[in-house]
């Protein structure tokens, strides 16, 4: 059979002829698809969970700071207006990892959304809220409705963690190709 008669054939009936080419497919992909060489090995996997969060997706500069950090909590008297809803609009909920930062801090890069590792503390927490103007150097870490677990975190140094997001329109050329 020539080769456009055949092309011919499986264009008309593709549909019959699609489960025996996915079962040539996978016979064939069978033979050399596990090879050890390409497996990641499991101290790889563990070396990688145990890097930090930065150093897998971080864009930027990494930036470290010791801040003061207080806490605070969503309830009626903490706040004016809605206290589940933070500076930007988001919502706070209960059990959420997220700061508010102090203008400064938002200035130098810690901007709505910004990731920030607080060392001593598990896991990557957002900045959804900022603070009054009259702090500097400073974060309230979030801690739901729980107050008495807040004032028994109070006021402390803490050290954070972040990546500086590079403005990607710094990196464009303002000015139009030469013809």
């Amino acid at each position: 059979m020539k080769t456009k008669t055949l092309m011919k054939t499986l264009h008309n009936g593709w549909r019959r002829y699609l489960p025996l080419l996915a079962a040539i497919l996978l016979i064939s992909g069978c033979n050399d698809s596990y090879r050890t060489g390409d497996v990641t090995s499991p101290d790889a996997i563990a070396a990688a969970e145990k890097k930090d969060l930065f150093e897998l997706t971080g864009i930027g500069k990494k930036r470290t700071m010791t801040v003061t950090a207080s806490a605070y909590n969503s309830l009626r008297g903490q706040t004016s207006g809605n206290p589940s809803i933070a500076a930007w609009g988001d919502k706070l909920r209960p059990g959420m990892k997220a700061i508010a930062v102090s203008r400064d801090l938002q200035r130098m890069g810690l901007g709505h959304r910004a990731e920030v590792k607080i060392k001593g503390l598990p896991g990557t927490y957002l900045v959804l809220d900022r603070m009054h103007s009259r702090w500097t150097k400073k974060i309230d870490i979030y801690m739901g409705t729980n107050r008495p677990k807040a004032m028994r975190w109070g006021k402390r140094k803490v050290e954070i963690t972040w990546f500086e997001k590079q403005n990607v329109a710094d990196n464009v050329r303002h000015k139009a190709p030469e013809s």
